[in-house]
C-alpha cells in the first residue's frame, strides 16, 4: 500500500477525523489515501470525518464514483453505528464544478440521498462543517 499523501490528524477533543489534502494525487494513491482514514477512522472509533479537499482541483469522475458507491458504503458498513457523517470542505472552484458538472451533480446528489448508510455533505465554511460534524 502507498503511503498517505494526506495527513490524518484525530481529534479526541472534538471527536472528529481530520484529514487535509495538500495537492492532487493520482487515482490510485487517493484511493490507499481513503483506505488509510478507514485504518485510522477503524483505530479510533470515528465516525465523524472532516475531509479537506480545498487544495485539490482534480475532480475525477472515477474517483467521485468510488467513493460513493464503494468506499464509503463500506467504511459506514466497517464503523458500524453512530452513522458514519462526513463533512466535505471544498473551494469555490470546486463547488462551481459541483453546481455546473452533469456527472459531478449527479454522483454528489446520489452521495447525499438519504437512502444511503452515510451523510455527506459539502461545505465552504470549516467552522459550519464541524457545527453540522457535532450537531
Amino acid at each position: 500500500m502507498l503511503p498517505p499523501s494526506c495527513s490524518i490528524q484525530y481529534r479526541s477533543d472534538l471527536q472528529v477525523l481530520v484529514v487535509r489534502w495538500p495537492a492532487d494525487a493520482p487515482l490510485p494513491q487517493l484511493q490507499a489515501d481513503f483506505e488509510a482514514v478507514l485504518h485510522a477512522a477503524a483505530s479510533h472509533q470515528a465516525h465523524r470525518w472532516l475531509l479537506d479537499v480545498r487544495r485539490r482541483e482534480d475532480l475525477a469522475p472515477e474517483l467521485a464514483h468510488w467513493t460513493t458507491h464503494d468506499f464509503f458504503p463500506r467504511a459506514a458498513a466497517q464503523l458500524g453505528a453512530p452513522p458514519l457523517r462526513i463533512a466535505t470542505l471544498a473551494s469555490p472552484t470546486r463547488m462551481l464544478v459541483y453546481e455546473r458538472d452533469e456527472y459531478q451533480r449527479r454522483t454528489l446528489a446520489y452521495g447525499q440521498a438519504d437512502s444511503r448508510p452515510y451523510r455527506l455533505l459539502l461545505f465552504g465554511d470549516e467552522g459550519a462543517a464541524m457545527q453540522w460534524l457535532n450537531g
